[in-house]
C-alpha cells in the first residue's frame, strides 16, 4: 500500500485475531524500499525517455504482475477471476492507447469485458456472477486506467514510435509522464514524513488508521512545490499549471490508496504479495498510479493551451 501521509502504530488483521508484528515508525524497510523505489523510477524515466515502447512494455509488465495479485488475493477469499480474458485484455489495453489512442483503448476494454463474460459463459453458472463482476472490474481497476499514461504517449498524427524518439526530441507528452510521476513520488514521499512525525487524526480510521490529515496536508506542500518547478522548468507553462496538476495528483494517489486499502481489509489481507522488498505488492505501488494516470490526462487536456507543446 502507498505509505504516505501515515502515522506510526502496529495494525490489526481485519479478520481473525491473529496480530501483525510491530513495525518501525516509519511502516516499512526503508532501506529495501528505497533501493526498489529508485531502482523501478531509473527503469521507468529511462524508458520513458528514451525508448517509449520501451516504457509502455514496462507498464503494461507492471499491470500484469498486478492483475495477478488481484486473481491471487481474490481466488483465496473464494472469488475465481477470469484470469485468461483478464490477462489478455491486460496485455492490449496499454500498446492499443500507445498505438491508437483513446477510441482503441475503449474499443479493447469493451471486447475484453465481453470476453470476460463468455467465458464465465463457457465455464458454467456456478459463482458467474462474482467472476464476471470480478472479472470486469479488475480489467477497469487496473489494464484500463493505467493505460491512460500511454495516452499522453500517442500521437494522432500516426508517428507514435517503436524505437527510439525521432530525431532524439522528446515529445511533451514524454514530459508530461514524468512530471505525473514525479508528483505521485512527492506525495508519497511527503506524506510520509510530516505523517510519521506529526501525523495524529487519522482520515479514514476504518479503511487506513495509519492515513493521517496532517500527512495529507505534507503531500499537498510538498507536491505544490514540486509541481510548480516541475510546471516552470519541464513543461515551460504558468507556476499556477503546477499547482493545479499537484492538488490533483495528491488527491488522486490518496483516493487509490484509500480504495486499494478498502480492498485489501474486504479481502481480509495486508500487502497484495511480498514481491518488492519494502512496498509490498505491486498493486501497492500502483495503487496511487491507476487514479493519477486518467486524472493526469484530464488535467494535461485542460490547461494544453498553457502548456509548452500542448
Amino acid at each position: 500500500m502507498n505509505q504516505a501521509q501515515e502515522a506510526s502504530g502496529p495494525r490489526a488483521r481485519r479478520r481473525g485475531t491473529q496480530r501483525e508484528n510491530p513495525t518501525p515508525k516509519a511502516g516499512r524497510n526503508l532501506p529495501a524500499a528505497t533501493v526498489v523505489g529508485l531502482g523501478m523510477l531509473v527503469a521507468v524515466l529511462g524508458g520513458l525517455l528514451f525508448l517509449p515502447l520501451g516504457f509502455i512494455l514496462v507498464t503494461t509488465a507492471f499491470a500484469v504482475f498486478g492483475v495477478w495479485e488481484i486473481f491471487r488475493a481474490l481466488e483465496a477469499a473464494g472469488t475465481r477471476l477470469p484470469i485468461v480474458p483478464v490477462m489478455v485484455g491486460t496485455l492490449a489495453m496499454p500498446l492499443a492507447a500507445y498505438f491508437g489512442g483513446l477510441e482503441s483503448l475503449l474499443f479493447v476494454m469493451l471486447i475484453s469485458s465481453v470476453a470476460v463474460l463468455l467465458w464465465r459463459t463457457i465455464e458454467g453458472a456456478a459463482g458467474s456472477a462474482r467472476s464476471i463482476f470480478a472479472g470486469v472490474f479488475t480489467l477497469s481497476w487496473v489494464p484500463f486506467l493505467i493505460s491512460f499514461a500511454g495516452l499522453l504517449l500517442h500521437t494522432p498524427e500516426g508517428e507514435t514510435p517503436i524505437g527510439l524518439w525521432p530525431d532524439g526530441v522528446i515529445p511533451p507528452g514524454a514530459w508530461q509522464i514524468a512530471t505525473l510521476l514525479l508528483l505521485v513520488v512527492a506525495n508519497d514521499t511527503f506524506g510520509y514524513l510530516v505523517g510519521a512525525s506529526l501525523g495524529k487524526h487519522p482520515m479514514a480510521p476504518k479503511i487506513s488508521p495509519k492515513k493521517t490529515w496532517e500527512g495529507f496536508a505534507g503531500s499537498i506542500a510538498g507536491a505544490v512545490i514540486i509541481g510548480v518547478l516541475a510546471s516552470v522548468f519541464v513543461l515551460g507553462g504558468p507556476w499556477w499549471v503546477g499547482v493545479v496538476l499537484a492538488v490533483g495528483m495528491v488527491a488522486a494517489a490518496t483516493a487509490g490508496d484509500l480504495a486499494e486499502s478498502m480492498v485489501k481489509r474486504e479481502l481480509g489481507i495486508k500487502d497484495m504479495s511480498s514481491i518488492l522488498p519494502g512496498h509490498g505488492g505491486v498493486m501497492d505501488r500502483l495503487d496511487s498510479i491507476v487514479f493519477a494516470a486518467p486524472t493526469a490526462f484530464i488535467l494535461f487536456s485542460a490547461v494544453a493551451g498553457v502548456v509548452a507543446g500542448g
